[in-house]
């Protein structure tokens, strides 16, 4: 395996100083943003808790598989962390529990996934085979798992089929990959139908990395991982330094991925920092910062006692965006003919969802919430997903997103702290609420 590592110029430092305060105030384009939609949802998975119970499984990152031939039969497939996957049906009934077993290299632990995408048509052994590709915090790599062309008919829709060996993605060894700054967020792009490769991010540090996506008699693998470095501090218009403030030793993550099929443009939300669009290969081009959290630029404190971050300043201006609210989160694209197309984000601190323009400067183009019709309102919101396939009933495409804490009437009231969960939601809605072409 080769490692190649690049770094930002440090001119891309000053680049929130290009943005006036004024712009920054009304969403960086001169007029107010409105305020954000609504658009409903009577459609969830079942309860999953965060307790010894509960197998200790949170929710975290779906993604949507597609089946080719009978939409009824597609899958969604979302993370678990320590509770592993679980598999969905269209109808958000529950198929199928992966554990999340030990990592299949002799120094393997019992693996936490944290993130999830699909990746079409791979070599597998002479067979075009679908895979769901994961991030495996607690072994620092990847999981593979087969998807069974049955899909929703298949008694087992998973299977896992990765190589043994692989190296880590950002430790140099086992003991560095128990400090946990290690493989977290997650999107596979597929330039050509030759090459696959998965774009990573690095839990507590401001790194993506790419890894160049093998098969062989031994299973689904990776080589060729290329790193790059992502800012952390950012010159403001006032002539300080703003750097996002964090527990201590951990840096400004990112962790929502998605990559624009058609052009290799990636887009990867900073979760304290806001929207960036970044060119592949990595290094090949400058990123840029599409938007930026509501608190921008406000200067804060770490507070040791209550383990949070607070305004040194309570006054103090901020230069930020008005369409995403820290954390931002998980990241999708649906796309539209030609080169339309909208990039979704979960805007975590305020419970919504920025939408923007795919096409030209990503401009902003309103943001929804999303409330329950007979089931509890997506909060909190962390992975999502989005297919502009129909899927089942979804003739429009499927919107699915976490939901964290899940307090729906299913819930276990004594277990409420400790669940989660994901909705499905109409795109259709989305389009209807938002006025999108």
């Amino acid at each position: 395996m080769r490692r190649r590592f690049a770094a930002l110029p440090a001119a891309l430092l000053l680049l929130s100083a290009l943005v006036p305060a004024s712009a920054a105030a009304s969403g960086g384009h001169g007029r107010p943003a409105p305020g954000p939609a609504t658009v409903t949802t009577s459609v969830e998975t079942p309860p999953l808790y965060d307790d010894e119970a509960g197998g200790n499984a949170s929710g975290d990152d779906p993604a949507i598989w597609v089946h080719p031939e009978d939409s009824d039969r597609s899958l969604v497939v979302a993370t678990a962390k320590e509770g592993g996957l679980r598999v969905y049906s269209v109808a958000a009934t529950e198929l199928q529990s992966v554990a999340a077993t030990p990592a299949p290299r002799a120094d393997g632990v019992a693996g936490r996934y944290n993130n999830v995408d699909i990746a079409y048509g791979l070599d597998v052994a002479g067979v075009a085979t679908d895979v769901a590709v994961v991030s495996d915090r607690y072994n620092d790599q990847l999981r593979f798992f087969a998807i069974d062309p049955a899909g929703a008919d298949a008694a087992a829709p998973l299977a896992e089929i990765t190589a043994p060996e692989l190296a880590f993605l950002f430790s140099p060894d086992r003991e560095t990959v128990a400090e946990d700054q290690t493989a977290y967020g997650l999107a596979v792009y597929q330039p050509n139908d030759r090459e696959t490769y998965a774009v990573v991010t690095q839990e507590g540090n401001a790194t993506l990395a790419t890894a160049r996506l093998t098969t062989g008699p031994d299973g689904v693998g990776y080589t060729d991982v290329e790193h790059l470095a992502m800012p952390s501090e950012f010159a403001l218009p006032d002539g300080t330094t703003w750097v996002p403030c964090e527990e201590p030793g951990v840096g400004p993550q990112l962790e929502g991925l998605a990559v624009d099929r058609r052009t290799g443009t990636l887009y990867a939300a900073q979760e304290d920092v806001g929207l960036w669009r970044v060119p592949l290969p990595l290094g090949s081009g400058e990123p840029r910062l599409v938007d930026k959290v509501t608190d921008f630029g406000v200067h804060d404190a770490y507070d040791p006692e209550t383990e949070e971050c607070a305004p040194v300043d309570p006054e103090a201006p901020s230069y930020g965006g008005r369409n995403l609210t820290a954390d931002a989160e998980g990241v999708d694209i649906w796309y539209g003919p030609g080169r339309a197309g909208y990039v979704l984000v979960s805007s975590q601190g305020d419970d919504t969802y920025g939408v923007y323009d795919l096409r030209g400067r990503n401009r902003p183009l309103g943001s929804f919430r999303v409330a329950g019709d007979g089931v509890d309102d997506v909060d909190g919101s962390d992975g999502i997903a989005v297919s502009n396939a129909p899927v089942g009933e979804y003739g429009s495409g499927l919107l699915v997103t976490h939901d964290e804490p899940e307090t729906g009437p299913d819930v276990d009231p004594d277990r409420e702290e400790d669940a989660t969960g994901f909705s499905y939601v109409h795109w259709s809605d989305v389009t209807k609420a938002l006025r999108l072409r």
